[in-house]
């Protein structure tokens, strides 16, 4: 209890034993007793009044001087009350600091609440997106900018998952959006600007497809005049043996070209169509019977469920059993294993190539899908190998929303495992 307490304590007492006392003299001691408890409340009541008034009207001068419990009261409110000011003066300003700071960022910062309602922006989301930070706070973003992509980006919630959207300002630009925790039921969109990346794989692709296209005519004139050369009979027999590796080289070149321009046409496809329903386990006993009795091929075993069928392209998933399997089977000794596995599971369907070979290094594991990418340049190169296979492979997952893990050890095998999302599996009746 502090002193201006005990004091005040001690007063209304003495005080009260005034008021008994007096009464007593009149023979009235409760009396008195009551009189006095009166006053006291009175006195209180009044002095209340004028400290509400004075925290009305901002005048303390009452209440500066004197060391009563309410003088003391307004000490300890004023106390408070600067510090207040004092911390809401160091809020206003961290506040301007991060404003600033967040306008001098080159990327947009949208934050949104659990309902994604605009709540603030910086200057670049509206020179980004034309998000007006008054104007539109409140409003959902996906009103704002109406892509479906973005819709889906907000729905999952995923910090790693970005999306690249049109700007709602010029048809020819492009953001790349991201979401991520921000705050206590808070989130933060990110817009950054993509276009010239864009443009530049753009312009890659169309390259490759263009330069693709321009080579296969010479490259087919060339491999026709082989062709004539090595079929005739006046070939000296010191030119059979080159005649023989230049067909073999342009038939190489072909395989190239055609995987160059399937990878084009994959980088420019959206999303693979849902309609047809592709018989998964059909496709890897077409594959097995294609690959096996073939000399230097490893035994192959099938692992599939029948009733499982898969949503998308004959062509396309074909074109991945078959990449990956003639991978295993070029690092496969004759003597080993190949699996080829197709199963089902609650959170998708999942199609695994497992093969008893010679194993990847774990440092070349993530660089395997990169295109020429080869772990062993010279020996893949001599097998026929082209290096886009995995490439191509990555490529056509990504139209199924699948994603390719692999896992592998030297000397123990490597598993390469396509998972499928659940939307694109369809388990037919038994």
């Amino acid at each position: 209890m502090s002193d201006a307490a005990r004091k005040f304590l001690v007063a209304v007492l003495m005080f009260l034993a005034a008021g008994a006392a007096i009464g007593w003299l009149y023979d009235r001691p409760g009396l008195g007793l009551m009189v006095a408890a009166l006053l006291a409340l009175l006195w209180q009541v009044r002095q209340l009044l004028s400290f509400d008034r004075a925290l009305r009207t901002g005048n303390f001068d009452d209440f500066r001087q004197g060391e009563g419990i309410w003088e003391q009261i307004f000490s300890r409110f004023q106390y408070e009350n600067e510090k207040a000011k004092r911390r809401k003066l160091g809020y206003r300003q961290l506040l301007r600091e991060v404003r600033k700071s967040t306008n001098a960022m080159p990327d947009g910062a949208i934050i949104l609440n659990l309902e994604n309602e605009i709540i603030a922006c910086n200057r670049a989301a509206k020179q980004l997106a034309s998000i007006k930070r008054k104007k539109d706070r409140g409003q959902r973003v996906d009103n704002i900018l109406r892509d479906p992509e973005l819709t889906r980006l907000l729905r999952a919630n995923d910090q790693s998952l970005t999306v690249e959207i049109v700007s709602p300002i010029d048809g020819g630009q492009w953001l790349n959006c991201r979401v991520v925790p921000y705050g206590l039921d808070q989130k933060l969109l990110l817009l950054r600007d993509v276009t010239e990346r864009i443009r530049l794989s753009k312009m890659r692709r169309d390259f490759v497809a263009n330069a693709s296209h321009e080579l296969r005519s010479p490259l087919t004139v060339i491999a026709g005049y082989l062709d004539s050369l090595a079929g005739g009979d006046d070939v000296p027999a010191d030119w059979v043996k080159p005649v023989s590796q230049m067909q073999g080289q342009a038939k190489r070149m072909r395989h190239i070209l055609g995987d160059m321009l399937e990878l084009s046409r994959l980088e420019s496809a959206g999303v693979a169509s849902a309609e047809d329903a592709v018989d998964v386990s059909r496709l890897l006993e077409d594959a097995r019977s294609a690959f096996e009795g073939h000399a230097d091929v490893a035994s192959i075993v099938i692992d599939a469920e029948p009733g499982a069928l898969l949503r998308g392209s004959g062509a396309e998933i074909e074109t991945v059993i078959v990449n990956l399997l003639s991978n295993a089977i070029r690092f496969t000794p004759t003597e080993g294993k190949i699996t080829l596995a197709w199963r089902v599971a609650a959170d998708g369907a999942d199609l695994i190539v497992t093969d008893t070979g010679e194993g990847i290094d774990a440092e070349h594991v993530p660089r395997l899908t990169e295109r020429f990418f080869r772990v062993d340049k010279g020996r893949a190169r001599d097998q026929g190998g082209t290096g886009l296979g995995l490439a191509i492979v990555k490529h056509v997952l990504a139209r199924y929303e699948a994603e390719l893990v692999i896992n592998s050890e030297p000397g123990e095998g490597s598993e390469f495992r396509c998972h499928f999302p659940s939307d694109r599996v369809v388990v037919a009746p038994s």
